[in-house]
């Protein structure tokens, strides 16, 4: 069974040679000579925060995220979890397809993996459904296959924003990894403040982070409610952090920020994008 593109055509291009472009264009603006190609090596990268708007608000930050992970190598499993837009499903969704489909081409999953976590974590389902309209994770994949080609991933999308289920993943997805010497990384689909005016949704974001480069994923929740902080993918950065830390990671580091504003010139009404990365020492 497989996964067709969602969003192409919309949030990036539905033509392979457009959307290449269009990636060269995104690591271009964020200051690299174009699309990096990924190495081997000794990867310390465990996590990565990353934008999943269209490529024209949040390329250039997705893409200096996905420039660091490229110097650092290539994972066996990307884990790529996002949060959930459309309310359809369980309190977090794996589907069971074997591939998704990109204008790159197809990108295979784990379902052995995916099953396992699923079986690791009260309120993970298998279904399709969520997924089918869904952008947060289908968004991040043009950039991996770009960087690496062929990658497996285990995708997910959380409805429950909520702190104690976002330790308890992470720390299965860390458990599973550990037992089977798999070499993973867990991507969180985020985008920051949504529809604020450019100076305030600045304020709220610099709070936010400032929980996230601490890795202190329960000072993250409760700075979401006590500052009203819009951010849409709190658990998937929460699973991250919490994954990162049992591999040894201290702190993360905020790689680049930016609001929609910077690329339409509308101050008004802002959403924020970061690319935040947990490197181990």
């Amino acid at each position: 069974m497989r996964r067709s593109p969602a969003v192409s055509g919309s949030f990036y291009p539905d033509r392979k040679e457009d959307l290449i472009r269009m990636l060269e264009w995104a690591f271009k603006r964020a200051g690299f000579e174009g699309i990096p190609k990924g190495v081997s090596g000794n990867r310390k990268i465990k996590g990565i925060v990353s934008p999943h708007a269209g490529y024209v608000y949040s390329g250039p930050t997705a893409a200096a995220g996905y420039y660091e992970l490229s110097k650092d190598g290539k994972p066996e499993i990307f884990f790529i979890i996002g949060p959930n837009h459309t309310g359809i499903g369980g309190r977090a969704s794996i589907p069971l397809y074997e591939e998704w489909e990109t204008p790159l081409g197809l990108v295979s999953v784990d379902l052995d993996i995916s099953r396992r976590l699923s079986k690791e974590v009260s309120g993970i389902r298998l279904e399709n459904s969520p997924h089918t309209m869904e952008h947060s994770v289908e968004v991040q994949l043009p950039f991996i296959q770009a960087i690496f080609g062929d990658i497996k991933i285990v995708p997910m999308i959380v409805l429950d924003q909520d702190e104690g289920f976002s330790r308890s993943i992470g720390n299965a997805i860390w458990r599973i990894v550990k037992e089977n010497s798999i070499d993973a990384i867990v991507i969180a689909s985020s985008d920051m403040t949504h529809y604020e005016p450019d100076d305030i949704a600045r304020k709220k974001d610099e709070i936010a982070l400032r929980r996230i480069v601490e890795m202190d994923s329960e000072g993250l929740f409760n700075a979401i409610y006590e500052h009203g902080i819009s951010m849409c993918g709190p658990s998937p950065v929460a699973i991250a952090i919490e994954f990162s830390k049992l591999c040894g990671v201290k702190k993360g580091e905020l790689v680049r920020y930016m609001t929609s504003g910077e690329m339409t010139g509308e101050r008004g009404s802002v959403v924020g994008y970061a690319s935040v990365i947990f490197r181990a020492e």
